[in-house]
């Protein structure tokens, strides 16, 4: 059964749709990656990852769009998962030509979703339970979830805050923070209208993983 994920900004519940929900089959690789029994309309269907980014090595991501770049650097020692999982999907392509589907203006950029339409996937979720402590202040990236759904579940879809500080719980894994091109993530995040989707067609050209 598909689920629209959210975010909470207070008492106000911001729909943020991403990945279903309904995950079969217990075996887990050596990440906490698992696969869906079955997954949304759209969804690719890849396996999950299971090696681990090298440690010692720090990682960051540089997304190309047609409105510019902006590069940020992946949590590895807070969420080992996710950022294995997103390096994974970045290194096959997966989230080139995808489109940001959603966009908040003051809050947060959202792309990620294959199908284009926030309920799409690459057929598995990974987990990575935040801190306590965490943040969701300007330039975190950050994984969307299900409110039903363990701190921390992600699939592909991912956030950017537009906002100082968006006032959310820590229910959502972080990916990392932008470092790099945060004028293009605040273009990026005018570009939505009062039901908050695009007013404009902003395209991951492409995605490029770094290593040092």
């Amino acid at each position: 059964m598909a689920l629209r994920r959210r975010l909470q900004l207070g008492a106000v519940v911001v729909a943020l749709a991403v990945l279903a929900a309904g995950c079969g089959g217990s075996k887990k690789s050596a990440l906490d990656c698992k696969t869906f029994s079955a997954a949304p309309s759209g969804s690719r269907k890849e396996a999950p990852p299971t090696d681990a980014l090298q440690s010692g090595k720090s990682y960051s991501v540089t997304l190309k769009t047609n409105y510019g770049s902006f590069t940020f650097s992946l949590a590895t020692k807070t969420s080992p998962n996710t950022t294995a999982s997103f390096v994974y999907l970045a290194d096959k392509g997966f989230f080139n030509g995808l489109i940001f589907h959603r966009i908040v203006p003051g809050f947060v950029i959202q792309g990620g979703d294959p199908t284009g339409t926030g309920e799409g996937g690459p057929g598995y979720e990974c987990v990575d339970a935040p801190p306590a402590s965490t943040a969701y202040t300007h330039g975190v990236v950050a994984m969307a979830k299900a409110q039903d759904e363990a701190a921390g579940t992600s699939g592909s879809q991912f956030f950017v805050v537009t906002a100082g500080n968006a006032q959310l719980p820590a229910d959502y894994a972080v990916l990392g923070k932008v470092t790099s091109g945060l004028a293009v993530v605040d273009k990026i995040g005018t570009f939505g209208n009062a039901e908050q989707l695009p007013t404009k067609h902003v395209v991951i050209e492409k995605a490029t993983v770094h290593v040092r």
